[in-house]
């Protein structure tokens, strides 16, 4: 290489690094030093290593890039910028402000070009594996002429001390994940001081011990060439994920702050930023970016448009299966799916969660992306696969077995959906939701179409005790923005709740009964899809109306023939999901409930957001106990008397 060529990459080098102090400096707020570090990484990455263009961000056979150390945006940001993914100098320059396009932290489907929403720690390594898992799928199904393409990231100390970077890479390193590439910024910083203060982990050791191939390039963080060399090495091991740890410096190169922790938050002001620029040999000038960097940039830019268009010929004369690969794609079913959905029989007891299992085996072959399993809990979660199983040998198979690794399966799905060509799938009981709510915040956020099923829904778990049965659970869930949360009242609901996953955008919440329930009369032919609708009613207006969701509405039913006997029209309502109930007209609502009829509303846990709906609200404001389901049931008022005893009193 031209010594030319070199005070060029070295110049572009120092503009990253300027931008990096520039914009958060002009926001007042932001993460400096980490970018300033890391600038030769991405240098390296995006000039002499992805397979990208930007002139087609959505291309889908390009490298995906994942910057798990979300605080760090402006690195990605600027590489953006400078590639030409769209984003202006005016947007740097609008860092972290109100409707900008580069907020403090990226975000999928805010800015073109960020792949998933990072800035919790550890979720972007365990995105990562995900889109490594999806990336590996279709490429077996399909063949390469279609899929082929890598996933790359940095990944950072803080990524590497949340637990759910654990679980994620021991998945990853079990399943051999070859075309999955982190380079560890090994910074030895935090907010709190150098890392030597709270870790003294062997993260080589580590990661050979998940089953990685891990390559230690020492105090290279500066070199580009072997930078390069060892994402190239990475690339070719086949049969393990890749780490590279690099010792870096954050702050990097400025005369006071490098590997100052104060660098990892925003310390470069007026003088810092002089006095640094000068150390690089750049004007002390926001924003500047020389002519014949940008030019540098954006001719690697678009390096890729020759691959991009080579590839998208060979896929467009691929003679395989188009119409489930275009179905895997659009994360949707082959024509007629739903018709593949079961009807359940009045009568028959089933439980929500077997129902469940069965709907999703129905629609297998015609929603060919349905891909995932269980936290351990395939068979108790109804989340079985029959289509074989992905491993390290086979990736055809659609079973996962994400072992007992909630937050990591949660974080892994949203991967999976946001690399796109399938649906994934994750099953466990309800009361863990709590260990992936990380996961599934970001899922709402990030609008990623994953499905969490989630089983033994209240204190109907028994003996198993407080430990296992939720209670709060529900309300926390649905105050998550955009997270639909459908809790059936049957087998028939929910085979329908699998149709409204399906045929949805976004993350839902299947929320399923461990014990048997009986298939109600109306429920085949009920509007849950629209989250709530009459299930049981009379010719004339409603004296009383029972709303419920899940394992209570049949109880609601038998209160309300009880009371049709005594001359009161009881109207039953069931209400399995309530943002989709809140998506209909307001006539509509209004028809199913009706103001100025008293309300009674039962659900076997908290209380917290009924009295939005009801008059009345029959739940538990505690923890359960151990004992027989039903024994538990009566003590705490879930029970056909207690219902017929406060619907009495609310009539009066």
């Amino acid at each position: 290489m031209s010594t030319d060529q070199l005070a060029l990459e070295q110049t572009a080098i120092n503009v990253i690094r300027g931008l990096s102090m520039d914009a958060p400096h002009a926001a007042s707020s932001g993460h400096q030093g980490t970018a300033m570090s890391l600038a030769p990484a991405a240098h390296v990455l995006w000039t002499r290593i992805m397979n990208y263009d930007a002139s087609e961000p959505q291309w889908a056979d390009r490298d995906r890039f994942i910057l798990s150390p979300g605080h760090a945006s402006i690195l990605l940001y600027s590489m953006l910028h400078l590639t030409g993914f769209g984003l202006t100098l005016d947007d740097l320059k609008a860092f972290r402000q109100w409707d900008s396009l580069t907020p403090g932290h990226p975000e999928v489907g805010h800015t073109t070009g960020v792949e998933v929403t990072t800035g919790p720690l550890g979720q972007g390594f365990a995105n990562g594996v995900g889109m490594a898992i999806a990336e590996e799928s279709l490429r077996a199904r399909f063949g390469t002429e279609v899929c082929d393409h890598f996933i790359y990231g940095v990944v950072s100390d803080g990524d590497l001390a949340e637990g759910v970077s654990h679980e994620s890479a021991s998945l990853a390193g079990h399943l051999g994940l070859g075309r999955l590439i982190y380079l560890y910024d090994d910074n030895h910083v935090s907010i709190d001081g150098h890392t030597e203060i709270s870790l003294s982990d062997d993260a080589g050791a580590r990661f050979r011990s998940y089953g990685w191939h891990v390559d230690e390039i020492g105090e290279a963080g500066e070199d580009l060439d072997a930078l390069e060399a060892a994402f190239l090495r990475a690339k070719e091991v086949t049969d393990k994920p890749s780490i590279i740890i690099v010792r870096t410096y954050i702050g990097t190169p400025s005369p006071e702050h490098t590997d100052d922790p104060h660098a990892h938050g925003y310390v470069f002001k007026d003088e810092q930023i002089a006095s640094t620029k000068a150390a690089m040999g750049l004007p002390n000038e926001p924003f500047h970016v020389p002519a014949e960097v940008l030019e540098y940039y954006r001719a690697a830019g678009v390096r890729g448009t020759e691959a991009r268009t080579a590839q998208q010929a060979g896929a467009a004369a691929w003679s395989g299966d188009r119409d489930t690969y275009d179905a895997c794609v659009a994360a949707t079913g082959l024509d007629g799916w739903r018709a593949n959905l079961p009807t359940f029989d009045v009568g028959e007891s089933i439980a929500t969660r077997k129902a469940g299992g069965q709907a999703m085996a129905a629609i297998l072959d015609s929603v060919p992306g349905i891909m995932g399993g269980g936290a351990d809990l395939t068979g108790n979660t109804g989340t079985a696969i029959d289509r074989g199983v992905f491993t390290a040998d086979d990736r055809s198979g659609r079973q996962i077995y994400f072992g007992i690794r909630e937050h990591g399966m949660g974080a892994i799905m949203n991967g999976m959906a946001l690399h796109g060509g399938c649906i994934p799938v994750g099953g466990t009981f309800l009361v863990f939701s709590d260990y992936m709510r990380g996961a599934v915040r970001l899922a709402a956020l990030s609008h990623a179409k994953s499905i969490f099923v989630w089983t033994h829904d209240s204190i109907g778990v028994g003996e198993d005790g407080p430990t296992h049965q939720p209670v709060e659970h529900l309300a926390a869930l649905r105050a998550i923005p955009g997270l639909r949360v459908i809790r059936p009242a049957d087998a028939n609901e929910a085979s329908q709740a699998w149709g409204v996953a399906v045929g949805s955008d976004g993350p839902t919440a299947l929320i399923m009964s461990r014990q048997n329930l009986p298939v109600l009369e109306g429920t085949a032919a009920g509007a849950s899809d629209k989250g709530g609708y009459v299930l049981v009613d009379s010719d004339a207006a409603p004296d009383l109306v029972l709303v419920a969701t899940g394992s209570e509405v049949h109880k609601c039913v038998e209160v309300a023939a009880s009371m049709a006997a005594d001359g009161v029209n009881a109207r039953v309502v069931s209400l399995p999901c309530w943002e989709l109930f809140d998506e209909q007209p307001a006539e509509y609502r209004e028809s199913v409930l009706p103001t100025g009829v008293p309300t009674l509303a039962v659900e076997a846990a908290s209380t917290m957001g009924w009295h939005r709906f009801a008059d009345d609200v029959i739940g538990i404001d505690r923890f359960g106990a151990s004992a027989p389901a039903s024994r538990i049931m009566d003590e705490l008022g879930i029970s056909v008397d207690n219902i017929a005893a406060r619907a009495a009193a609310l009539l009066g």
